[in-house]
């Protein structure tokens, strides 16, 4: 394009790049992080909120991590959810289950080493915590909630906390509420407000990354209520 228009090319190049480092600051990121985080709150009481579990979401994981044998763990966004899911359990001693499929290829005589199994590793060796169930099966969201249900139902559960990060909350109540299963909101990891200094306008992976996790949402949200009518 610059070759033929050369002032129009110019002129895009430059809004790119200048969108591009707006985006990478933790102050715009702010901007797009405040609507999602708003449709949730932080849990204040869950011993009174009549839940029969806990359910606790996947995020990604370190493959092969060498400190701890070769083994896959969860990463620090999964952390998160697996320290605030101990936190919960030891204040109302409900049950867990863990979301999440596979994270590796197994071998032909083994099972998927999911991410749910790195998450049950994580409470129960460094928190000590139990797990009740696993289910290693999904691959997203909606998948989470209609695998987790199924689990659920199976032993009279219908009401749960859920854990998740505050941005990923809204799309994730409504796929289990879709799934029959009613929630509790067990939101973790806010970031909105945080951006209060100077530094906030300074671009940062971790601005960009803020960026493209409350977009992604966004667009899930979106997407979800053309799908299915709802959130």
């Amino acid at each position: 394009m610059r070759r033929r228009w050369p002032r129009a090319g110019r002129g895009i190049a430059g809004v790119a790049l200048a969108a591009l480092a707006l985006l990478s600051t933790t102050a715009v990121a702010d901007l797009f992080i405040r609507p999602l985080e708003r449709m949730t709150a932080p849990l204040h009481s869950p011993e009174r909120a009549g839940a029969q579990a806990i359910v606790v979401l996947s995020a990604g994981r370190l493959r092969d991590a060498p400190e701890y044998g070769g083994r896959d763990i969860p990463d620090y966004t999964a952390l998160a959810r697996v320290r605030y899911a101990a936190h919960l359990q030891r204040r109302t001693a409900l049950p867990i289950l863990v979301s999440g499929g596979s994270a590796g290829t197994p071998a032909p005589d083994e099972r998927p080493y999911s991410l749910a199994d790195a998450m049950a590793v994580a409470l129960r060796e460094d928190f000590g915590v139990p797990v009740k169930w696993i289910e290693a099966r999904s691959r997203d969201t909606g998948e989470n909630a209609a695998f987790s249900a199924a689990l659920l139902r199976a032993d009279g559960i219908r009401r749960v906390l859920l854990v998740t990060d505050a941005m990923h909350m809204a799309r994730s109540r409504a796929a289990f509420e879709r799934a029959g299963i009613e929630v509790v909101d067990a939101p973790t990891m806010f970031f909105s407000g945080q951006a209060r200094s100077i530094h906030a306008w300074v671009p940062s992976a971790e601005g960009l990354r803020r960026s493209w996790y409350a977009m992604y949402e966004l667009i899930g949200i979106v997407w979800y209520r053309l799908r299915f009518g709802s959130a």
